[in-house]
């Protein structure tokens, strides 16, 4: 029988000589004075000495001058018997260049356990260290475009609402003026040219609140005052709207509504924004005695409406990109139509808003084209009733409705502009109210205390002192001084945030110009509780 030879004895100093010979890492044993007392190759290919340059030497060697208190501090603490794990420093090769490194240091003991050298264990962490700082130089890049984006951002929206003040401002005269005129006996050629120019002014007004409406749509900042409603009436005011354009045009607007279709939730200002934009597009584009047909019916689940014309149709290579900002068919300064490409767009961002789905169809170039609008019914009925009317009423109502009596109250008029105090003079004039005006904040406040006016309406950008500063110094007056009298903010700045602020400011009401008649003064009325 055979025997097998017994393996030779496992060596654990000829192990653990190997495991150091062929380690990646630096491993180098030191004495408690700092004398280097072993190298191994990889202390030699990364620091660059040989193990005869530097076993001898004191580990100083490799350390540059500045971080010599760092070795102080950890030969003490070895000498106590601690451990240093994972300590991040910098070491210096042969050539001159630093090392970034991460440092484990342990105590060397004799057979006794007495304490007699520090063995060290580093790792080149150059290029982690390089990583690093190549990502907060990023980061910090980043955060200064951010920065950058949200100053332009921020700078955009002042410019916009400085262009809607200043686009505003004049549109306000115009329709206000119009307006009025309309209420009187006109001929027919006079009245056609004052509608004529109204139809404009209110066009005018539109693309302005276009443009606010994209801007905030690209921040995330266009909300919707949900309630339930009915969408025949929403349909039914937003053709009013329309019809003159469409009978300037000898166009039909012919309707098929199905009053079953049922309530659905949502803003129903927004619906009929909505709703305009799809039929204003469609009279734009319907030649002369063409044809345009709404149809709402319930399908399933949904409520479609149907927004169909004869007019020039969509070429198919526009129709995937109509709903896109911007976009028109024809951009050329030669084109048939105006506009800004808008509408279709926020069209298509409000439908989503409200759930729902919006598409277009056209067989092509003189065909036509149909737009299908599908909203969830509404299942169950929560927050506002059914016919809760909102907290501001909207401008553009009904131009002809009935003007409230306003007879025997007195209202103080501020703005800087002789245009804007004189047009809302004579609306609130005509409804029986006595007027005040000033043009400047101190005027005002010094009317408020002679003149104890019912109510005070106020623009708010004015020079020098605004209408918030007026508000702010009404309301730090006593009671009996006017500090609680009702004040209405008419003003062309008709951003989101700037309502809030407006009404945050100590406005009871806020009414953007262009202002209509009729609604300028049921607001005056119900701030001094007269409907």
């Amino acid at each position: 029988m055979l025997l097998k030879p017994s393996p030779a004895p496992f060596d654990v100093d000829t192990h653990l000589a190997s495991i150091i010979e062929s380690s990646d890492d630096v491993i180098v044993s030191k004495t408690l004075e700092g004398v280097i007392t072993s190298w191994n190759p990889a202390a030699e290919r990364i620091l660059g000495y040989t193990a005869a340059e530097a076993i001898g030497q004191n580990i100083r060697l490799i350390i540059p001058h500045d971080r010599w208190p760092e070795e102080d501090d950890v030969l003490a603490r070895i000498r106590r018997g601690d451990r240093v794990d994972h300590f991040e420093t910098v070491r210096r090769a042969k050539d001159g260049h630093l090392l970034n490194i991460s440092l484990t240091v342990s105590p060397i003991r004799d057979r006794s356990g007495r304490i007699v050298g520090a063995s060290k264990v580093a790792r080149d962490i150059t290029e982690r260290k390089r990583a690093e700082a190549e990502l907060e130089r990023l980061l910090a890049l980043e955060k200064q475009s951010r920065q950058q984006a949200e100053e332009a951002s921020r700078l955009k929206d002042e410019f916009l609402a400085v262009v809607s003040h200043e686009l505003r401002s004049p549109l306000n005269a115009i329709t206000g003026w119009a307006s009025l005129l309309l209420m009187r006996p006109l001929d027919e050629q006079t009245k056609h040219a004052i509608e004529t120019i109204l139809r404009n002014a209110q066009t005018q007004t539109q693309l302005v609140a276009d443009l606010l409406d994209v801007s905030r749509i690209v921040t995330g900042q266009l909300r919707l005052n949900v309630r339930s409603f009915q969408l025949i009436p929403v349909i039914q005011a937003s053709i009013e709207v329309v019809q003159p354009a469409a009978d300037a045009k000898s166009i039909r607007i012919d309707t098929i509504l199905d009053p079953s279709a049922g309530p659905v939730a949502g803003d129903p200002d927004r619906m009929q924004q909505i709703f305009w934009n799809l039929l204003s597009n469609a009279v734009k584009f319907t030649p002369r005695g063409g044809r345009i047909q709404v149809r709402l019916q319930r399908i399933n689940s949904h409520v479609e409406v149907v927004v169909s014309d004869t007019g020039r149709g969509v070429d198919p290579k526009l129709l995937p990109h109509i709903f896109e900002r911007f976009r028109q068919g024809d951009s050329s300064t030669t084109r048939e139509h105006g506009g800004l490409g808008l509408g279709l767009a926020i069209v298509r961002h409000l439908v989503e808003l409200h759930g729902g789905v919006v598409n277009a169809y056209s067989e092509g170039a003189g065909k036509g084209t149909e737009f299908i609008l599908q909203l969830p019914i509404m299942v169950s009925v929560r927050g506002q009733e059914p016919g809760e009317q909102r907290v501001h009423p909207s401008v553009g109502g009904n131009l002809s409705g009935r003007v409230p009596a306003l007879a025997g109250l007195r209202v103080l008029v501020v703005d800087d502009e002789q245009d804007a105090r004189e047009i809302v003079s004579i609306i609130l004039g005509e409804a029986g109210a006595e007027i005040a005006t000033a043009s400047s904040t101190r005027e005002a406040l010094d009317l408020m205390e002679r003149w104890k006016p019912d109510v005070l309406i106020s623009d708010i950008g004015m020079p020098g002192e605004s209408g918030y500063d007026l508000i702010r110094m009404v309301r730090a007056l006593p009671p009996d001084k006017g500090g609680r009298t009702p004040a209405i903010a008419l003003t062309a700045y008709a951003r989101t945030q700037d309502r809030l602020k407006i009404l945050s400011a100590g406005f009871q009401m806020h009414v953007p110009k262009p202002i209509e008649p009729t609604e300028l003064a049921t607001v005056v009325a119900s701030v001094a509780k007269r409907l």
